[in-house]
């Protein structure tokens, strides 16, 4: 009887461990990128724009070799990141009973092309989207805070590119 109760136990570990191997799942601190790419070259419009910064943050975070900067002779491991210029804007949600603006919805656009190793590009977009509450009141603290929300999507959406950047090569 004990035996059975062992073998159950170990059966229903395995038969879990497979399910979660064959869906794809894998821990956040395992290898974002594809297993025969090591360097992600990053191309942007200007190397100071803050979702550059924040790609490279991510990019440290992650343990990603890569930058502004082309990797010589390794061409055939190299991830090219074109981003292009990204916008943001904001759609009105509700106002005051004074007419004035109570809160918007911010829209911060991402699009970028990815060139892999072997040959294929992708261009790609996104948005991440968040709520923001207006007070004509308190103007400093509420551009402080919006500086804050901006800086959290911008690390949204470098999260966001890693994470495609993988399962978009893993889809070819």
């Amino acid at each position: 009887m004990r035996s059975l109760t062992v073998f159950s136990k170990s059966l229903i570990l395995m038969i879990t461990t497979l399910a979660l191997a064959s869906c794809g799942f894998h821990l956040r601190s395992d290898k974002t990128l594809p297993s025969n790419t090591d360097y992600l070259y990053v191309q942007a419009t200007s190397q100071n724009a803050p979702l550059v910064r924040a790609l490279e943050n991510r990019m440290k975070v992650y343990q990603i070799k890569g930058g502004p900067e082309a990797a010589r002779g390794q061409e055939e491991t190299t991830i090219t990141l074109r981003l292009q210029p990204e916008s943001l804007d904001r759609r009105l949600l509700s106002v005051f009973a004074t007419g004035q603006v109570a809160e918007y919805e911010l829209i911060y656009a991402v699009r970028y092309t990815v060139l892999f190793p072997n040959g294929e590009e992708l261009k790609t977009s996104f948005e991440v989207l968040r709520e923001y509450q207006d007070d004509p009141d308190q103007v400093l603290a509420k551009s402080r805070e919006l500086n804050l929300v901006l800086s959290e999507m911008r690390l949204e959406a470098a999260d966001r590119i890693i994470r495609l950047l993988s399962s978009q090569y893993a889809g070819l």
